[in-house]
């Protein structure tokens, strides 16, 4: 596997702004979270905005209440490691406090060659493809057992007109 990466964006709606006393549980917990992935076995890349340690002010053609989520991992083990295995659990546990309970797939994962670090559009085309078409080996979750190999047999996406805001304002 070492010439392929795996890729994930997760999105998700917050209940209040970032700045409400009632996301502070989430909030609070960014930078610890972000540390832990940063220093897990198998992490490759995370997704920052510029000038801050995290992606909350990145905002997405899915909309300016929608925040992103997006990492490179070595392996399905050392993703699936980080989310279950850590205490990232905890923060998975509470989800429903801080964000809408999600009615499409708010999760994706894609086979990368090593080195590539994708983009924000790519990963948003990415969830595009498994919300519209279902899993595949351009598009997946954990469910699913796709695999590096796959990746090669996969149609290429086109480039989308998809574009990254920044967020206006401070938290």
């Amino acid at each position: 596997m070492t010439g392929h990466h795996l890729a994930q964006l997760n999105v998700g709606t917050l209940n209040f702004p970032l700045d409400d006393v009632r996301a502070h549980g989430f909030t609070s917990m960014l930078d610890t979270l972000n540390e832990v992935a940063d220093n897990a076995p198998g992490f490759v890349w995370r997704l920052i905005e510029d000038g801050g340690n995290d992606a909350t002010a990145i905002r997405t053609s899915l909309g300016d209440d929608v925040l992103v989520n997006m990492s490179v991992w070595e392996s399905r083990d050392a993703l699936w490691d980080y989310v279950y295995r850590s205490g990232h659990l905890d923060m998975l546990r509470c989800r429903a406090e801080w964000f809408q309970l999600p009615k499409a797939p708010f999760q994706v994962m894609w086979w990368i060659p090593a080195g590539h670090i994708p983009t924000i559009e790519e990963a948003v085309e990415r969830l595009e493809l498994l919300r519209e078409q279902g899993p595949s080996s351009s598009a997946f979750g954990f469910r699913d057992t796709y695999m590096p190999e796959d990746a090669a047999s996969a149609v290429p996406l086109e480039k989308s007109s998809l574009q990254v805001k920044p967020r206006i304002g401070t938290r």
